[in-house]
């Protein structure tokens, strides 16, 4: 997918089926529209209209059975993005999956794929994620030597473009390259394994952000991972947070369905910070 516009305000494809449900996405995340040649829903660079008007899930693919990646995909058929962990055993110690299998999971996913890059050299990989048609492709600040340029190429790709922090890395280090990036991911565990629990010290940051939205100086998602459950995802919620990463809270439940329908009500009925 090449790029649709300039460099801040480039179009993105996001869908390919105008279907009730890209529709009902659509309100929970972007403005799309139909392109008269069939070819996919586009969306522009986020403008304030585009900020999720209800809070979003986003099941961990961690967290399900990799024997079963497919099923496990239409497990969650009912949430908005589907988190897609990808370690490389070198930013982090755990070792995961990559491209390859994340291009199977694209073909077969019932909702638009989030993929979290939590590895060395972003820039040379990430704009493959985007160009599969990966609907957010995060990258770590502490793993980028060029944010901008990185963010720039995921776009160009045909992604939204994230920048996740680690529970230590200071927000205010990347408030002039944020203005680059459509979603803001604060890790509220240390990036690397699942089943760790929620870290609240982190939520200042979270705050602050959503402070920098509202006042108009940036303009993202704010997403939070790690720990994220029925206990914790109110507390995030209140901080400003508006897309909830959460693992063993749906795929551990009995009906992934109705979990991630309690999660998302739970956040909705909470003011932000």
């Amino acid at each position: 997918m090449g790029r649709l516009g300039d460099a801040g305000h480039s179009a993105v494809i996001v869908g390919r089926d105008p279907s009730a449900r890209g529709r009902r996405q659509a309100d929970r995340g972007c403005v799309e529209r139909y392109t008269p040649s069939g070819e996919g829903y586009l969306t522009s660079r986020l403008d304030s209209v585009d900020v999720a008007r209800e809070p979003m899930i986003a099941p961990s693919l961690l967290s399900a059975d990799f024997a079963r990646l497919a099923d496990e995909a239409q497990r969650v058929a009912d949430a908005d993005w589907l988190h897609v962990d990808v370690m490389d055993a070198h930013f982090v110690p755990n070792l995961t999956l990559g491209l390859p299998v994340v291009q199977a999971i694209q073909r077969v996913s019932p909702v638009p794929l989030d993929c979290h890059l939590m590895i060395d050299e972003p820039g040379r990989w990430a704009p493959g994620y985007a160009e599969a048609g990966v609907r957010n492709v995060t990258v770590h600040a502490e793993a980028c030597s060029d944010p901008r340029t990185v963010a720039r190429d995921i776009r160009a790709g045909g992604a939204l473009a994230g920048l996740a922090l680690r529970p230590g890395t200071p927000l205010e280090d990347y408030l002039d390259v944020l203005t680059e990036f459509d979603t803001l991911l604060v890790m509220t565990v240390e990036p690397g394994f699942g089943g760790q629990a929620f870290m609240p010290e982190v939520l200042p940051k979270v705050r602050r952000a959503r402070e920098l939205v509202q006042t108009g100086h940036l303009t993202l998602f704010l997403e939070v991972d790690g720990g994220i459950n029925a206990d914790t995802i109110e507390q995030a919620a209140e901080a400003g947070a508006d897309v909830f990463v959460a693992g063993s809270a749906v795929y551990g439940a009995e009906d992934p369905a109705r979990a991630i329908a309690a999660l998302r009500a739970r956040a909705a009925g909470v003011g932000r910070g």
